[in-house]
């Protein structure tokens, strides 16, 4: 059985910013405008403990569970609405394979049990970081206090 560490190194993963591993899978040969391609794929994986970091993209993002464990991917409308998607495969207990975040939505995950969680993330228009905004915890306790403690567990400061 494949290891975390297996993982990483098989597909040449590196550590991101909004937290877990990445790396770049497959990019649209399309144009989208002058700064995009119509989309861009990536792996993106958390190990036990590891968290993504609410963050917010001015794309749509399709999530694909690939391997290991399930993750709750938690996501906050510019309305402040919650929600939370469980992204996996025991279709009983609500898991889905896929999972969509729209643009503006702001969002981040966590594993649902130890060990990994291997899934890949499509944006569309294609990803860049001119898009992509890590949040602060401050900012977001001003905006969502009702979210207090989500916010503290997916943010650093």
């Amino acid at each position: 059985m494949l290891t975390a560490d297996d993982v990483i190194q098989a597909l040449e993963l590196e550590p991101h910013v909004e937290g877990g591993y990445f790396g770049r899978s497959f990019v649209s040969d399309s144009r989208f405008d002058d700064s995009r391609n119509l989309w861009t794929s990536i792996y993106f994986m958390l190990k036990t403990g590891e968290k993504s970091h609410l963050h917010q993209l001015t794309a749509d993002e399709m999530w694909y569970f690939h391997s290991g464990e399930s993750l709750t991917i938690y996501m906050i409308s510019e309305q402040g609405e919650l929600t939370e998607a469980q992204l996996g495969m025991d279709l009983a207990k609500g898991e889905r394979p896929q999972v969509l975040v729209p643009k503006g939505t702001i969002f981040g995950s966590a594993m649902n049990n130890p060990g990994y969680s291997l899934v890949g993330c499509m944006v569309a228009p294609g990803f860049t970081f001119d898009d992509f905004k890590l949040f602060g915890r401050d900012e977001l306790l001003e905006r969502f206090p009702q979210h207090q403690a989500l916010i503290n567990r997916l943010t650093r400061d």
